[in-house]
């Protein structure tokens, strides 16, 4: 695969979606990025700007943006979701049948599906079984992205070519695309962080001290490492940019969707008016109630699911949330250990 002779589609013209797009179109690729409406796909390409989402930001001039869904996947050797993950299901099917299956796939959503806690992976691959599909996944806020603020990001993937291919695709001076072999945790990692990032946008707006952040974080990363490793995955991936990385920015950045719920929730604002201030789309939300029933499930102790799922679902008192974690019964803190080192 080269710049020459490649074509990347981008599904999803959302904040992410653009930002990326705009990679690909700036590293001479030919690349279109797919917006559902057409009168904003209109509005976007004339100006070049995606207004709603960055305002004052100047697209690539040979990026192309088109409400045409033919015609921004045709010849595409790369396709990049984009798009919500509750929008998977329905953007795959309009793929059957008009992809070959030399055509390679890549997923950034960071989201669970409730229906037999299916990764965003998993959703592709029941539509499209035949294609090599990776996972995007890092502290990729899409507001330093289009700064040109040095980011880093994993691709992770079975296949080899998904991701030399993405690499080639989205790798700039400011924007570094590393390599993985465990789609499952990184994806599991990009969606498990968005539930946490609430939680530190409740003690943000608390305003508690750096040493609660501090346990937050470590104690997040304890919680994910633990349902991964009952899930299968590898718990080292969390010690890289899909789980510390991107735990890290998305519970410490006001920049981060999920962030800012759980700051309105810790204002006292209901989860429907949180979610409608925000006014996009904040994973976090749905993943929290089907991660709550997984753990449930499986009998893993998540204490800080837990309390979140009671403070939103069971409209349990904060200060009684708190309480009750602090007075719990003593745990061990390092869990999963590299042995032979």
């Amino acid at each position: 695969m080269t710049n020459t002779t490649t074509k990347v589609a981008v599904l999803g013209g959302g904040s992410f979606g653009t930002v990326l797009a705009n990679l690909v179109a700036g590293n001479g690729i030919s690349c279109a990025l797919w917006m559902r409406n057409e009168q904003r796909a209109a509005e976007v390409m004339n100006s070049r700007e995606n207004a709603e989402y960055f305002p004052g930001f100047i697209l690539d001039k040979r990026l192309n943006i088109t409400s045409n869904f033919d015609e921004a996947i045709e010849d595409a050797e790369l396709i990049i979701m984009a798009v919500p993950s509750s929008a998977y299901d329905t953007v795959c099917s309009q793929l059957e049948q008009r992809i070959s299956r030399n055509t390679l796939i890549l997923s950034t959503a960071k989201g669970i599906r409730a229906d037999g806690f299916r990764l965003m992976s998993e959703v592709i691959q029941e539509h499209l079984p035949h294609n090599p599909v990776g996972v995007l996944s890092g502290p990729n806020l899409a507001k330093e992205i289009a700064d040109n603020q040095y980011t880093a990001t994993l691709v992770a993937s079975a296949s080899t070519e998904v991701v030399e291919a993405s690499q080639t695709a989205l790798a700039s001076p400011t924007f570094r695309v590393y390599a993985g072999d465990d789609p499952q945790g990184a994806e599991l990692a990009g969606a498990l962080k968005n539930i946490y990032a609430i939680i530190a946008g409740i003690t943000g707006s608390m305003q508690l001290g750096q040493n609660t952040v501090s346990m937050l974080i470590t104690r997040s990363l304890a919680e994910m490492c633990r349902l991964a490793s009952e899930l299968g995955a590898e718990p080292m991936t969390f010690m890289g940019l899909a789980g510390v990385g991107d735990l890290f920015v998305t519970c410490t950045s006001p920049l981060s969707r999920n962030y800012r719920v759980g700051q309105a929730l810790g204002q006292g604002k209901t989860l429907e008016q949180a979610v409608a201030e925000i006014g996009q789309t904040a994973e976090g939300v749905a993943t929290l109630k089907t991660v709550y029933d997984k753990a449930q499930e499986l009998g893993v102790r998540m204490p800080l699911v837990d309390g979140l799922y009671r403070l939103i679902y069971e409209h349990v008192e904060i200060s009684e949330i708190i309480t009750s974690l602090m007075t719990a019964q003593q745990a061990t803190d390092v869990e999963h250990k590299v042995k032979g080192i």
